[in-house]
């Protein structure tokens, strides 16, 4: 396939993709509202996002292997299709008015086991549909539709739980899965993976494999393990962020506050399209989390404004677009695309099994311990800091992370490794 064909179906890609992860993402948002406005309680809407990322970390490695091996198109299409059945069937209980807790957490089960699968194969897909020149452009494509979908969905999502509750959210959900769909099937060529036969391999050796290149390659190793550590204050923040807004605001300002996340990534993927390429990937990757870590946490920790919340919150995702971006292009220059899928999937293991930790601890850490801290407290300087009432240990938790995330960031950049790995 021609460098110019190969970036058009890149751009189908692309757009069906984007299309799909805007309808998916309406539900998650409007099941937290439910969740919380049902319990109050940050560790039960917590457990909403652990219940899908666990089968994901489990399965990741052996799913990998398997993703090598077939077809991704039918691969992307299968997974979309279960993970749809699954939010269908979340709307025909809830129509049925015994929808509860349980059979979230079993629906997201299955839908993390099908993202497993489609996770891996949508990115071997985008490798063997974009030219290696185009990486960065790709990547800042990929980071701009993440922003569009950051910033459009919880307002989307907000607007239609407020008019129809849940069964409008998941119709819109599921019309864009059948769009996405019918137009990925029908018009997106993924031409088939070119390098040496596997026909004598097996699964096992895959995963050695994979494992192999990750212990041979400390430098990448240590920027999977980086972001793991960022990926678990990262999870603590966004389950006390519900928590802490919906005590002292409401959900209109929870959206607000998620939608300026997003406008700040569309901004920020503007800036990572125009940039040229870094003299060092590892150190853009470093010196946008530094600035992400040292700004927002701070602001929704000690103000209590939603014009602050929200300028911290544009401040705190501008530069993860610029992240992603240098990140995407180190990986997909570094890795070889024939064992993409199984590298990708040890990657994955590895570096989002701290997500599930996270959203557990933000959960226990909110309700637990932050929250009964500052209930105990009347008059004190944390009541003149984070303020009072519920809400109040959530932003306490805030100032935690804050300096814990410029921790990571300082530490990580003097790994030798890491740091020489463009050398």
């Amino acid at each position: 396939m021609k460098d110019e064909k190969k970036f058009k179906s890149f751009i189908l890609l692309w757009a069906t993709q984007t299309l799909s992860r805007l309808g998916s993402s309406l539900t998650p948002f409007a099941l937290i509202l439910w969740a919380y406005g049902e319990t109050g309680s940050a560790l039960s809407t917590a457990f909403l996002t652990v219940s899908s990322y666990v089968p994901y970390i489990l399965l990741s490695l052996p799913v990998g292997t398997l993703t090598d091996r077939m077809n991704k198109k039918r691969l992307m299409l299968s997974s979309d299709t279960a993970a749809a059945i699954c939010t269908l069937t979340i709307l025909f209980v809830w129509l049925s008015g015994n929808l509860e807790l349980w059979h979230l957490y079993l629906m997201n089960c299955i839908t993390g086991t099908a993202q497993t699968f489609q996770q891996p194969a949508s990115e071997v897909a985008i490798t063997l549909v974009t030219p290696e020149d185009k990486y960065q452009k790709a990547g800042s494509l990929n980071a701009l539709a993440y922003s569009v979908v950051n910033m459009a969905s919880p307002v989307i999502a907000t607007a239609l739980y407020s008019v129809g509750g849940l069964a409008l959210v998941i119709m819109i959900d599921l019309s864009t899965f059948a769009a996405a769909s019918l137009f990925l099937l029908l018009f997106v060529r993924i031409p088939e993976e070119k390098g040496e036969e596997r026909k004598d391999s097996h699964i096992m050796m895959d995963l050695k494999e994979a494992l192999i290149f990750l212990r041979t390659n400390i430098g990448i190793l240590e920027v999977i393990l980086f972001l793991a550590a960022i990926n678990f204050i990262a999870s603590i923040y966004n389950a006390a962020l519900p928590a802490m807004v919906l005590s002292f605001k409401n959900e209109s300002t929870l959206a607000a506050l998620q939608s300026v996340s997003g406008l700040a990534m569309i901004v920020g993927s503007a800036v990572a399209a125009m940039l040229p390429k870094p003299k060092s990937r590892v150190r853009m990757i470093i010196l946008s989390l530094f600035i992400s870590m040292s700004t927002e946490n701070f602001i929704l920790s000690f103000f209590r404004s939603p014009v602050m919340w929200c300028i911290g919150a544009f401040l705190g995702w501008l530069m993860i677009p610029v992240m992603n971006t240098n990140l995407d292009a180190l990986l997909r220059s570094r890795i070889p695309s024939i064992i993409q899928g199984r590298v990708y999937a040890a990657r994955n293991m590895l570096q989002f099994f701290s997500i599930p930790l996270g959203y557990l601890a933000g959960g226990f850490l909110v309700d637990k311990v932050f929250e009964p801290f500052m209930a105990d407290r009347s008059a004190t300087i944390f009541n003149k800091l984070f303020g009072n009432g519920k809400g109040s240990g959530a932003a306490f938790l805030f100032a935690i992370i804050g300096v814990v995330g410029v921790a990571v960031c300082v530490i990580f950049s003097k790994l030798k490794a890491m740091r020489n790995l463009e050398k």
